[in-house]
Parts: structure tokens; sequence; C-alpha cells
């Protein structure tokens, strides 16, 4: 049995080693030809064809983000322009922060036949973070974490995300570059990104020399009444600037610190961390960028070169963030009338 692209060998060649006629053999070569299982090469010979569904067959990669309506569209957009120039096909879900629906939804892929999957995968939920990044890591097919990161050396998941320590620590930096001494730092959470900042952030105000300030409070808890405890919280410790997790929180304490006659950059500057509605508030804010597009995009290329290389060391990837100059933060520079 020849292999697919193995030359035959000539007509006349066949047909002594047949024991039938040259004619007989052309006949048969013709068959083969318009069967699409032989394909003639103008002064080189006769070759088998690469069996179609070889060469049709798409590569399908396993899509499953948290929410396709803050964050990661800007994600899923790079990931669509990698899957388009591959010529390959995506199946998404959004988990909606389920880690149950998520499970589910890994499963019913791996069953269904993916090539691989790219994960932005919900840590908070019943099975404990460690041993679920542990359990995505050995699935059987490649698996590439988007904006999450293994929380011990116990799984060696491959990973693409915004390296946000160093975002909060340059968000600091800037603030202090403007002056600011005294820096409080505002979170949401639960998030596998309040921790990252937070830890970036004491880096930096401990180069400072200054003692942290901090905030925080649950996700469902943030409103006006919360916003107004972080600025009493702020004030109380000798703050004129804080660096906020994320941009709903840092409108809020904007409008917070309206209500308590105070002024923002005068009182309290402001960095926000996202920048996915930080230019919407009256006082557009200073934020933090991660890359989103970009983590989308390299993810993709990540897991199609996980996909072609199995053998290579796995990859974690750490983009740094920008930080977006808005009035917020008392720097920006004045629209020209």
């Amino acid at each position: 049995m020849r292999q697919p692209g193995a030359r035959l060998p000539t007509e006349k060649e066949l047909a002594a080693g047949s024991c039938v006629s040259i004619s007989t053999v052309r006949r048969a070569v013709d068959n083969l030809v318009a069967e699409g299982l032989v394909v003639r090469r103008q002064g080189s010979g006769t070759y088998v064809q690469v069996p179609r569904t070889a060469m049709t067959r798409r590569i399908l990669m396993g899509v499953v983000v948290p929410s396709t309506t803050f964050y990661y569209p800007h994600v899923l957009r790079g990931i669509e322009d990698v899957r388009a120039e591959a010529g390959a096909r995506v199946e998404l879900v959004c988990s909606g922060y389920d880690q149950t629906v998520e499970d589910q939804a890994v499963r019913e892929m791996v069953d269904a036949g993916v090539d691989g999957l790219l994960l932005a995968p919900t840590l908070t939920g019943p099975e404990p973070a460690d041993v679920y990044l542990a359990r995505l890591a050995e699935l059987p097919v490649p698996a590439v974490l988007i904006e999450r990161r293994g929380t011990s050396l116990r799984a060696g998941n491959e990973s693409v995300c915004t390296h946000h320590e160093a975002g909060a620590y340059e968000a600091v930096q800037h603030l202090i570059r403007l002056g600011h001494r005294m820096i409080g730092l505002v979170l949401r959470s639960p998030s596998p990104t309040a921790d990252p900042v937070a830890s970036g952030y004491r880096q930096a105000v401990a180069e400072l020399g200054t003692a942290p300030v901090q905030f925080r409070a649950a996700l469902e808890e943030w409103g006006p009444a919360t916003a107004e405890r972080a600025l009493v919280h702020l004030r109380s410790a000798g703050c004129t600037a804080a660096l906020c997790f994320g941009d709903r929180q840092a409108a809020l304490l904007v409008s917070a610190t309206r209500r308590a006659n105070l002024t923002v950059p005068g009182d309290l500057a402001l960095v926000a961390y996202d920048d996915e509605i930080a230019d919407i508030p009256d006082i557009p804010l200073t934020a933090v960028a991660p890359p989103k597009y970009l983590i989308g995009r390299t993810a993709a290329e990540t897991l199609l070169h996980r996909l072609r290389q199995p053998d290579d060391p796995r990859r974690s990837i750490l983009m740094r963030p920008e930080l977006t100059i808005r009035r917020s933060c008392g720097a920006a520079v004045p629209a020209e009338g």
C-alpha cells in the first residue's frame, strides 16, 4: 500500500509488474484519476492523492468565556481574527460566571471532538481554584487559559494573561509622579484580578515608604452607600489619590466625592482599572487598560501552536497593560477650544 503523496511506478513498469498491457494500466490509472485517488503531474509522474478528508478538515476550537457583553468582546475579536486567518472553526459558550455550567460545557466540547480549548475559567465555585485548574491541565486536548493563571505549581496550565501586578504598579507610580504620597486601593471581590492588582499596589507603596490603605467590598454590595464608605475610609487615612478596581466602582466613587462637596481630581485623584467604561463618567477616568484584543489573539495563536507542535514546552505569557490618561488623575492635557 502506497502512502499519500507517494509517486507511482510508470505505466510501463506497472504493466510489466502486473503482466497486463499498457493500455489496460492506462485505463486503470485514468479511473483512479477520475475518482480523485491519484493525480498526474506534468513532467513528474503520477502520485497518490492526499485523502480529501485530510485536505479539507478544519481545526475546531472550543471557547468558554464568562461574559460576551463586558470585557470579553475585545478578547473574542482577537480570537476570531486568528480563527479566520487559520480557516479554523469555533464553538463558543458563555458560562455566566458559573463554574458548573462551564465544567459541563468543557466536557461536552471534548466529547464532541474539539481539537483544543480556550478557557477563561471561573475560579470561584464549588471546586477550589487550584484543584479545578489542575484538572483542566489534564484534559485530553490542549487547553489555554485566558486572563487566568495557575494558582500553584501543581498545574502546568498554558495561559495568556494581563500582567495585572505591573498594571497596578504603573498606576501607583503615575500618581506618585504627580506628587501624591498617600495612595489608597479600592477593590471589588471576588475576582481573579483583585489579588494581583493588590500585589502590584502593595509593592509600589512599599517602595514609596508608606503604609497600604485598602478598602474591599463584595461586588453585590457596590452601590452609592458602599462608595461613600470607601471615600470615608480613604479620607480618614489621609489619602489624596486612589487606584480603584474596576471602572464602575471608580465612577461610584466620583459620585460619592461630589456628594461630599469634594472634587476629583482636586481632593481625590483617581485611576480606574479595566478601561471598559472609564471614558463615560462626567469626569473621564484615567484607567489601566489591559490589552484585551491582543490577549485573545495571542491565546488563539498559542493554541494553534500547541496543536502543531505538541511537544514544545508549555507557555505562560504575561502582557503589560497600558495607562490611558484622562481627567480624573489631574494629568490630562486640556482639549483645545
